[in-house]
C-alpha cells in the first residue's frame, strides 16, 4: 500500500459532479453453518441487485490481508488515508462526534457502561444495551460528583445507549496508555498501564485508574451499568483535510457520534438531526440541492446486529436498506458507492478480516458491464474491480467524476 495523498493533491479538479458513498457499516458476512450462506446471499435485496449490475463491482481490503480493522481504520481507508500512518484514536472520534471541543490539553476516550458480578467479573460489557436515557442519568451522576482528580479536569458527555465520552484536561497527560477493557465477557478489567516508561504516561495512568475505582464506588449500587470501561484514549491528530487534497466539499450524514467524529476529523461538514435510516435519506435529498459534492451516508445497525450474533436481524436490515437504493439514485448523482468500512459477520460475533463488497455506480461515463448479477460477496469476487485495497475506491469515484487530472506528459 502506497500513500498517494500528495499526488492526489496535484491531480484534483473542482467541478460540480456529485458523489454519494452509501456506508453500510458491517456490510460483508461470512457463512453461517446451518445455511451454508452469507447474510448478503439470504438476503432479498433487488434494488442493491440491479444496482451490481450496472456497477463496477469488487472485494475491498480495508488495512491489509487478514487484518481486522476497527470502524476508525475502515473508513480513513474509505476516505483514502492508509488507515496504518493516519491512525485515529477512537476515543477522539467519539468526543468530536457529541459536540465537545478538543483542546491541545485533552485526553478524549471512549466509553461503554458495563456489569460487574461480586467477585470482580464482567458479565455484560454493554450493561445489557441499556437506553439512552439512562446513559444520560448516569453520566449526570458521575459529573456531579466526579469532576476532577488530581487537578485534572473531567468532562463526560453521553451517547447512543450503554456508550459515552469524555475528556482528561491537563499539559501533562499523553495517549501511551493501555485500556481496561478485556473485550470479552467472563473476565476482570484489566488494569491501565502506561505503555512507555515517562513520569506523564505514569501520571496518566493514575489519574485514569483512580477514576476507574472511583467511579465503581459510586456505581456499585446500579443494578446493571455498576462500571465504565474506557478505551480509545487519544489526543488530537493532525490530519491533511478532504478539502485540501481532493478539491471536495464534503458533508457527512450519519447517527451514531463516532462517524460523525472521524467525518469532522477529515474535514466534512456534519449535518445533525438524524435518528433513523429515513431521516438520513430525506436529510440526503434536502441537502443535495446545496454546493456539497460528496455525501457520506453512514447506516450503522447492520454491524450491531452482527456484532449482537442477530444472522436474521442483520438479513431484515439489509432487506430495509435495499427499499431505500431507488430514492438515492432518484437524486441522479454522478457516482454512487456502496460498500462498508468492514465486515461484521453474525457468526464472528464482531468484525472480520473478510473483504468488504464495494460497488461503484457511474451515471457518465457508464461503468462497464460484467458478469455480476447479484449483491453478493461470491458474486462480487468475479467483478472486474476484482480485489482492491480500500484506499483506492474514492480515487476510483473521483475519475468517473472527472475530479482528476491526467497525470503526467
Amino acid at each position: 500500500m502506497e500513500d498517494n495523498l500528495e499526488l492526489l493533491k496535484t491531480l484534483t479538479l473542482k467541478n460540480e459532479k456529485k458523489i454519494i458513498f452509501l456506508v453500510i457499516d458491517g456490510l460483508g458476512g461470512a457463512t453461517e453453518p446451518s445455511t451454508g450462506k452469507t447474510e448478503l446471499e439470504v438476503a432479498v435485496h433487488p434494488n442493491l441487485d440491479k444496482l451490481a449490475s450496472e456497477s463496477l463491482c469488487g472485494l475491498a481490503v480495508p488495512v491489509d490481508f487478514g487484518i481486522t480493522p476497527g470502524s476508525g481504520p475502515g473508513h480513513l481507508s474509505l476516505f483514502g488515508y492508509d488507515p496504518v500512518k493516519y491512525l485515529i484514536g477512537r476515543g477522539v472520534l467519539e468526543v468530536l462526534g457529541l459536540g465537545m471541543e478538543l483542546t491541545e490539553n485533552d485526553l478524549a476516550f471512549r466509553g461503554n457502561f458495563a456489569t460487574i458480578d461480586s467477585n470482580g467479573i464482567i458479565t455484560d460489557r454493554r450493561a445489557g444495551r441499556i437506553p439512552t436515557e439512562e446513559t444520560v442519568r448516569l453520566v449526570g451522576k458521575i459529573q456531579k460528583n466526579i469532576s476532577r482528580i488530581d487537578n485534572v479536569e473531567i468532562l463526560l458527555k453521553p451517547g447512543k445507549e450503554h456508550r459515552f465520552a469524555g475528556v482528561f484536561r491537563h499539559p501533562d497527560l499523553v495517549e501511551n496508555i493501555t485500556e481496561n477493557d478485556p473485550h470479552k465477557e467472563g473476565n476482570k478489567p484489566h488494569k491501565i498501564q502506561p505503555t512507555v516508561d515517562t513520569v506523564q504516561a505514569k501520571f496518566t495512568t493514575e489519574v485514569v485508574n483512580k477514576f476507574i475505582e472511583e467511579v465503581a464506588r459510586l456505581l456499585k449500587d446500579e443494578p446493571k451499568a455498576n462500571y465504565v470501561l474506557l478505551r480509545g484514549f487519544a489526543k488530537f491528530p493532525n490530519m491533511p483535510k478532504m478539502q485540501e487534497v481532493y478539491k471536495l466539499t464534503p458533508a457527512a450524514i450519519a447517527v451514531y457520534p463516532m462517524y460523525k467524529g472521524l467525518a469532522q476529523v477529515v474535514g466534512m461538514q456534519v449535518i445533525h438531526g438524524c435518528e433513523t435510516i429515513q431521516d438520513e435519506v430525506n436529510k440526503l435529498k434536502e441537502l443535495f440541492t446545496q454546493p456539497y459534492d460528496f455525501y457520506y451516508l453512514h447506516i450503522k445497525d447492520t454491524d450491531k446486529l452482527g456484532e449482537d450474533g442477530n444472522f436474521d436481524g442483520k438479513v431484515k436490515k439489509i432487506e430495509e436498506i435495499d427499499k431505500i437504493i431507488p430514492e438515492i439514485l432518484s437524486l441522479q448523482p454522478d457516482v454512487l458507492v456502496v460498500t462498508g468500512d468492514h465486515s461484521t459477520p453474525a457468526v464472528n460475533k464482531g468484525h472480520s478480516w473478510h473483504p468488504v463488497p464495494v460497488a461503484l455506480w457511474s451515471k457518465n461515463p457508464p461503468t462497464p458491464r460484467n458478469n455480476v448479477k447479484m449483491f453478493t460477496e461470491q458474486e462480487f469476487s468475479r467483478g472486474m474491480l476484482g480485489i482492491v485495497h480500500m484506499t483506492k475506491i474514492l480515487p476510483l469515484a473521483m475519475a468517473y467524476a472527472g475530479k482528476l487530472d491526467k497525470y503526467g506528459a
